[in-house]
């Protein structure tokens, strides 16, 4: 859909919503006003007091490796006790199953509406949103109770959605997911009550409580270790009570322990139910545009995992050496979304609130200095991590999950859907970085419109990727088909947004100063990646966490190096702060 389609739609809307809801777009043709270019476009310096932002990224960044460090030695717990093969399978999906529906139905929106929200609210209202705050956290926790119930309730149905398992198979499944549902509650209260510390500037908590969530698990998994070190590998009924009820105590702990940073930020919730008139359809109409968004990448999900389960049979039925099935796929993408999750999900959450309030005064300009920003400095890190886990695949799976049950087959099969997975980590990136321009203007139609680009491409390469690939390679595939869809999505959603900001004369894509920082890391990471898989292999006799260090010191410094060379900014300014740094 072209770009001058989708301006006209959202205008349309806008002004049904009212001069007074309308996005900045919509209020800064005026003459005098400075032209906003487009955001992929942007040459312009780093927003304006950048230190700040740095310092709030830098705490979520530090708790989201603490996080991901934590969670691969959850990880690795869980495939020593549990393996790659069926049983796995079983528990996966029962515990990816309350994530999948609480973001499908709910946890989308959360996300992407309410600190826009919030801060809104924190500047129409005369008690600074404090009765908003309440009636939309009360309005959610209901909805979230709902959901729950009804989602433990239908748990066989939601099981048979996923999967085609019959028989012990099949039971154990639906046991587990019976035990993992109630997780829906508390990931939407610790998702509702992080947004609100969000809001308030204070974003520490939400990624250090996730460290008590894996401890607690880690807990539960090496118990089950000890009591069942003598079993036939099989999970009788009181094993499954204690992996399902001990994973939803994990996340109920992770919830439970944001009431200290709530009320550090003097944050007293009050339930209130009169919702009627309170302006609380704006974010519901906003939020339904986003369940829609989710919908659609949950089907295209709904695809990978039914077809990876299956295959996953295949492959036990062919006598394939390794799980190649579900279970790598999800492991080896756990691991792939880990420099995105400590690099581009903390810094845009620390701009979130400041890109809301530009939209919210019409300052486009700003708006477009933050995500430009935003947008260079994650690829500085993203880009090089993209290489190492692309040349590095074999090793750091080895270092992360080859043990226990988890067979040098087992590693070999994730390493090679790590490296399918890789390149995509660039667009990921990138892409959660220009939807969220579109959220903090309130305009979640046309990321919903985009987003369909990604769902279709997943869903149909995903699904030739099982008719035209043997077992052993066809989930590898679908590893693949994601890279591809990512790319797809990022470079549809950057044109669309050049278009939304500064119509044709914008110039194509290919032209953007941002795209050209993308391929000057590109072009630097490409010799330092040959290195790193020269160094890793001298050192794999090591073992694999020596070799997939050398890998990693290996590319970083080689990157260092090229970036005067290759004009690199970013990797430079990191380098001289690091080092004003350690001199002090």
């Amino acid at each position: 859909m072209s770009g001058s389609v989708l301006n006209r739609k959202s205008l349309t809307r806008r002004r049904s919503l009212g001069p007074e809801y309308a996005p900045p777009s919509a209020r800064t043709s005026e003459p005098g006003r400075p032209s906003v270019s487009a955001i992929v476009d942007s040459t312009t310096e780093p927003p304006a007091r950048p230190a700040s932002v740095l310092r709030s990224g830098a705490v979520m960044a530090a708790g989201s490796v603490v996080s991901r460090a934590t969670g691969f030695v959850r990880s690795a717990v869980v495939v020593a006790a549990l393996g790659t093969g069926l049983i796995a399978d079983g528990y996966t999906v029962a515990n990816t199953v309350p994530n999948i529906l609480y973001i499908l139905l709910i946890g989308g929106a959360l996300n992407a509406v309410f600190v826009p929200e919030l801060v809104r609210a924190a500047k129409e209202h005369a008690d600074g949103g404090a009765a908003y705050t309440d009636r939309l956290l009360t309005l959610c926790t209901v909805g979230l109770l709902a959901l729950t119930a009804l989602a433990v309730a239908a748990a066989p149905l939601i099981v048979g959605v996923y999967t085609d398992y019959d028989g012990r198979q099949a039971e154990l499944t639906v046991a587990l997911a019976r035990y993992c549902l109630p997780q829906i509650l508390f990931y939407g209260l610790f998702t509702l009550l992080g947004q609100v510390l969000n809001a308030r500037g204070r974003f520490g908590a939400m990624m250090w409580t996730p460290v008590l969530n894996n401890i607690v698990i880690i807990g539960v998994f090496g118990l089950y270790i000890a009591v069942a070190a003598n079993s036939d590998g099989g999970l009788s009924d009181a094993h499954a009570h204690l992996l399902g009820w001990g994973t939803t105590a994990g996340i109920a702990v992770q919830t439970l322990a944001l009431i200290p940073a709530l009320r550090a930020a003097k944050f007293r919730w009050r339930p209130r139910f009169d919702w009627r008139g309170s302006g609380l359809t704006r974010p519901m109409r906003a939020a339904g545009w986003l369940v829609l968004l989710v919908l659609t990448n949950q089907l295209a999900y709904w695809v990978v995992t039914r077809l990876s389960t299956a295959t996953g049979q295949h492959a036990v039925e062919q006598g394939v050496v390794g799980g190649a099935g579900y279970t790598a796929y999800s492991y080896a993408y756990q691991l792939w979304v880990v420099p995105q999750g400590i690099i581009t999900v903390s810094l845009v959450t620390a701009l979130m609130p400041r890109m809301s309030r530009a939209a919210a005064d019409g300052d486009l300009a700003g708006l477009r200095r933050d995500v430009a920003y935003a947008l260079r400095t994650s690829a500085a890190v993203v880009v090089p991590a993209a290489t190492a886990l692309l040349v590095l695949a074999p090793w750091v799976i080895g270092s992360v999950f080859g043990y226990g049950r988890a067979t040098d087959a087992d590693v070999t099969v994730m390493a090679g859907m790590m490296a399918a997975f890789a390149p995509g980590l660039i667009a990921f990136s990138g892409q959660y970085v220009l939807s969220r321009a579109f959220y903090a203007m309130s305009d979640t139609r046309t990321p919903f419109l985009l987003n369909l680009v990604i769902a279709a491409v997943q869903a149909g390469l995903s699904a030739a990727a099982y008719l035209l690939l043997p077992a052993r390679w066809a989930v590898t595939g679908m590893a693949g088909a994601s890279t591809v869809a990512f790319f797809a999505g990022f470079a549809v959603t950057g044109y669309v947004l050049s278009r939304r900001f500064s119509g044709p004369a914008a110039g194509p894509l290919r032209r953007s100063p941002t795209v050209g920082a993308h391929a000057r890391l590109i072009a630097a990471c490409l010799p330092a990646g040959a290195l790193a898989y020269g160094a890793a292999r001298a050192a794999e006799g090591a073992g694999d966490v020596a070799a997939a260090g050398a890998g990693t010191l290996t590319l970083l410094l080689g990157v260092v190096l090229l970036a005067r060379p290759f004009g690199i900014g970013e990797i430079t300014a990191m380098v001289t702060a690091g080092r004003a740094r350690l001199r002090r």
